[in-house]
């Protein structure tokens, strides 16, 4: 109910009450919004893409704005997995083992041109591309990428995070073809 006085409108009853301290929205929505600006980054670095990744976190770039400022070094408290630079194959079941022991839900990145297609080299060493062994959410090109194009691609992840539907999480299961 409004009532007019003078040339201000006041509101009376529940509305008056809830109209400034309470937001109505999904639960879905709500949790999706939650999860964007909580990642947990784990950062399983082996090459030369780890020193972009470390100026992530300088002042021009602050990934901390994203929420993703504290990188865990345990699988168990992160859920964001970021491949960064070369995996061999002999470095692939470790990868497979550290994501699978992250719980859902979980995303991966793969960060470079290394891990995302196994870069320059052309060897039998090297696993060309780590979405041979885990699936991969989100790509950054580059070698190494500029700290623009891995928040970029962080922002894509965000934003399928923030879309994602809130329900029990399971994901489709890569069987590793190189192991």
């Amino acid at each position: 109910m409004t009532e007019r006085i003078g040339s201000a409108n006041y509101t009376a009853g529940p509305e008056a009450l809830l109209s400034d301290s309470v937001i109505v929205t999904q639960v879905e929505k709500a949790i999706g919004w939650a999860r964007k600006y909580s990642i947990f980054p784990y950062p399983f670095a082996t090459a030369c893409c780890a020193m972009e990744f470390m100026s992530l976190s300088m002042a021009p770039y602050d990934i901390d704005r994203f929420g993703a400022a504290l990188p865990r070094f345990t699988p168990r408290q992160a859920d964001l997995l970021i491949v960064i630079g070369t995996v061999t194959i002999r470095q692939a079941p470790i990868l497979r083992r550290v994501y699978d022991q992250m719980a859902e839900p979980k995303w991966v990145m793969s960060f470079g041109a290394c891990a995302s297609s196994g870069g320059f080299y052309d060897n039998y060493t090297t696993l060309p591309g780590i979405d041979r062994v885990i699936p991969v959410d989100v790509y950054v090109p580059g070698c190494p990428p500029r700290p623009e194009a891995v928040l970029d691609g962080l922002m894509m992840l965000q934003k399928k995070m923030q879309n994602e539907r809130q329900r029990a999480f399971r994901r489709e299961v890569v069987e590793p073809d190189l192991i």
